[in-house]
């Protein structure tokens, strides 16, 4: 367990330029170009619940300064980041006459560092409202306000006249407010109404609790009404760029990309890709439709080299650049193919296991909204630091720079669309709402090269039409894999049938999720081992987990034991990607690698990175299936140094082991004699016949490993079925329905056992060399 250090911070310059050469125009931004609301200079942030690294270097009236949009940038644009007037009025109430309080924007109304902390309710509707004066150098162009996201239903007025109305909580939206500007000092007013789960629209996991620390919440937390993401003005041409459509091509070394555009139909675009300053390919199109970029001998991205190109789109009238706007790409192709008989996802047409956790997205300060884009990076850095290559968003859409980070970082992303709320069949209405709003996303994150896969919709959460939802997202964005309910297997979930993999939930897990013949196996939800770190937890005591772990070694322990089962036992029989619950705590979830307030990482880094690297090594170059030959009679050795002459046995219908020799008599040398048959549970694996008590098999029950008659139950049929897999010197024997524990003797005895388990046992001492078997000649032919 090991605290973690923040660097110090860097010039404020260097923090605002992004990486890649055309990003750098971000660095002409204008901020605090509104005059400050009354009050603002007494106005200070709520004391956190748990304060982050990062929480006390959110600059007051400038929090937030990066340009928001790293795939569509502009050199001239305006953060209207910070304090504005702020007032909180029924329902149905119109505007207020005075704004009593303060609101740091883009703080939801509910965190800290927003300065209110205060819970809204379906019965709220939020108000704010500020000045802002337009650079006279922007004379000539149309004024945009853009909003990154507001949760729920937002409607602005511009100098008293209504500009926009939006609903949605996760995607962007912006109005065109040139007509509305006065040429001096302008107000903009923003009300939001969020009803959270009361209503009927995405959710995800908000629900409208006490925001300040309380036992309870589960799995569900703090909800987040209101402005959560960057608010800004920019200059655009009447005739301008609105979004870049880019997908890479590796067959014929292209790049394809659709230039969209505003009030620019029949106009032409010119893209060019560049790297290092370098240009290597351009071409021209009409906007709207696919203009063919060569990018030769392009330098593919992977999660080990997130190799970026920058590319600028110009928009033409004859030969004239009438507007241009800058982003990037990486060069790569995701699929589901088939690798020695096996459906796997493939990236750039090789099979790589994707070994990512579960990202909530959540912050004890912000809740929604992290206090800064350090933080914002620093969680998908944890990723990489503990040697995962995949990340899981689960039911939360982040601001584009988090999909910046993962495409600069390398990490593969899983987008979950927000769930509706639980247990609940939606309207038509909702029903409407929840697919615009998902096509919405698609558009706007449909260009990021990490992200390989959309989770349409999780564990029956607001479930409808789930193979209709499936095959529509494949075709509105065939360039990537489509997982149409993760946890199928979970909590009345129904499968569609389609998409590109089948996705299981086990808890504690790994478990068996077997691919099919149209869908790559994948495990969606595993793990969530608890170990609550004193002074950093959320709500002291009332932390909870799938299963507590009594100390950090346990933890280690325990969490490696199921990395490593998933290399030698899931990855051989099919599994082709994990997500472990998960990357940090969350409220009073206290199953994260790292604690809530990211200040301690619990678990020993070098050692999860390390059997995370030998899971992804052991995919791309898998050892040969481990098969044992059935109808045959054989015995089975120990193999832990100095006691290799026993065998195991069963003794009062119990196993045990025992020394076995030719002087040894005839019931003893029966005893450690078992047929070996296809397993009783899964065709796949093996069972033990006792060869002097035909009809009997190996089973465990409650962990001890004992010889009983097939009762004909699926229960026993499964404690009876043991997985091979590889041993250094023999083969491990895994149970079919507990995998990742195993066949185990330990004073004789033989139990099943489970790495990093807590029972005795499970002892660490030998466990590799107990585990593990030889295969002989029968003592009993």
């Amino acid at each position: 367990m090991s605290r973690l250090r923040v660097p110090g911070r860097r010039p404020w310059w260097r923090r605002t330029v992004a990486t890649t050469g055309l990003l750098a125009l971000v660095a002409t931004a204008l901020v605090g170009i509104g005059t400050a609301p009354a009050g603002a200079a007494s106005w200070t942030p709520k004391p956190a619940p748990m304060t982050t690294p990062w929480t006390n270097q959110v600059p007051v009236d400038k929090p937030l300064p990066e340009y928001p949009r790293p795939q569509l940038t502009r050199p001239d644009w305006a953060n209207l980041n910070g304090i504005w007037d702020f007032a909180v009025t029924g329902r149905d109430a119109g505007q207020p006459a005075s704004f009593t309080d303060q609101i740091r924007v883009p703080f939801v109304a509910e965190s800290a560092l927003s300065g209110i902390q205060r819970k809204i309710t379906e019965n709220d509707k939020l108000w704010y409202k500020r000045t802002f004066t337009v650079p006279s150098d922007w004379n000539g162009r149309r004024v945009e306000l853009n909003f990154g996201a507001s949760d729920w239903q937002t409607t602005v007025w511009v100098n008293g006249t209504q500009v926009g109305a939006h609903k949605g909580g996760y995607d962007s939206f912006g109005y065109d407010i040139t007509p509305q500007l006065n040429g001096g000092t302008n107000a903009v007013v923003v009300s939001v109404y969020d009803p959270t789960q009361t209503g009927g629209q995405a959710v995800g996991k908000q629900r409208i609790n006490d925001v300040r620390p309380h036992d309870g919440g589960g799995i569900f937390y703090t909800a987040a009404s209101g402005i959560w993401q960057t608010v800004w003005l920019e200059p655009v041409a009447a005739a301008h760029i609105t979004r870049l459509d880019m997908t890479p091509n590796l067959g014929d070394s292209t790049l394809r990309v659709k230039v969209q555009g505003a009030s620019a139909s029949g106009r032409s675009a010119r893209v060019t890709v560049s790297s290092g300053g370098t240009v290597v390919g351009t071409a021209t199109g009409t906007v709207g439709s696919e203009i063919s970029v060569p990018v030769p001998n392009a330098r593919l991205w992977t999660p080990e080299d997130p190799f970026l190109y920058d590319v600028k789109a110009e928009l033409l009238d004859g030969s004239a650049v009438t507007d241009s706007a800058g982003g990037y790409t990486g060069m790569r192709s995701i699929a589901v193919a088939k690798v020695d008989g096996v459906l796997r996802p493939v990236l750039n047409g090789k099979f790589v296991f994707q070994t990512g956790t579960l990202d909530q997205g959540y912050w004890p300060d912000g809740i929604y909204t992290a206090p800064t884009d350090a933080a914002l990076k620093s969680d998908l850095q944890a990723h990489k630091d503990l040697g995962f290559n995949m990340v899981r968003k689960h039911i939360k859409v982040e601001p584009q720079r988090w999909f910046y980070w993962a495409d600069k970082l390398g990490l593969l992303v899983w987008q979950d669309m927000p769930a509706m709320d639980t247990g609940k069949s939606p309207d038509s209405a909702a029903r409407t709402q929840w697919e615009s709003e998902f096509h919405a996303i698609i558009d706007q994150h449909r260009s990021s090269p990490s992200l390989v896969m959309w989770v349409d919709q999780n564990e029956g959460w607001g479930q409808y039409d789930q193979a209709r939802i499936a095959n529509e997202v494949k075709a509105y964005d065939p360039s990537r894999l489509v997982n149409n309910m993760s946890g199928v297997n979970c909590c009345g979930s129904v499968d569609g049938g389609n998409g590109d993999v089948v996705d299981n939930h086990i808890y504690v897990g790994p478990g068996n999720t077997a691919p099919t013949a149209t869908r790559a196996a994948v495990l969606g939800e595993f793990g969530g081992l608890g170990y609550k770190v004193p002074g950093h937890e959320w709500f002291p005591g009332g932390g909870f987990s799938y299963e507590d772990q009594p100390s950090v070694s346990a933890l280690n322990n325990r969490f490696t034991g199921l990395l490593d089962s998933i290399r030698v036992g899931q990855l051989p029989a099919g599994l082709s990607a994990s997500v472990y619950t998960e990357i940090t705590d969350v409220e009073n979830e206290a199953n994260g690698l790292l604690t809530y307030d990211r200040q301690v990482v619990k678990v020993d880094t070098a050692r999860v990175k390390a059997a995370n690297q030998a899971l992804i090594d052991a995919s791309r170059n898998p050892a040969p299936p481990v098969t044992l030959p059935t109808g045959q009679y054989k015995s089975l050795r120990v193999t832990t140094p100095g006691y290799t002459d026993k065998y195991l046995r069963h003794q009062d219908a119990l196993a045990f082991t025992a020394v076995v020799g030719a002087g040894s008599d005839a019931v003893l040398r029966s005893d450690a004699t078992w047929k070996i048959v296809t397993g009783l549970g899964n065709s796949n694996c093996y069972s033990l016949e006792s060869r002097n008590y035909p009809g009997e098999y190996l089973r465990h029950q409650n962990f001890r490993v004992r010889r009983d008659a097939d009762d004909g139950s699926a229960l026993f049929k499964a404690d009876a079925t043991w997985c091979a897999v590889a041993g250094s010197g023999g083969v491990r024997l895994s149970s079919a329905n507990l995998p990742g524990s195993y066949l185990r003797h330990i004073d004789s005895e033989v139990w099943l056992a489970t790495p990093g388990g807590t029972h005795a046992w499970d002892n660490p001492a030998t466990f590799t060399e107990d585990t593990t078997w030889a295969v002989e000649a029968p003592w009993a032919p």
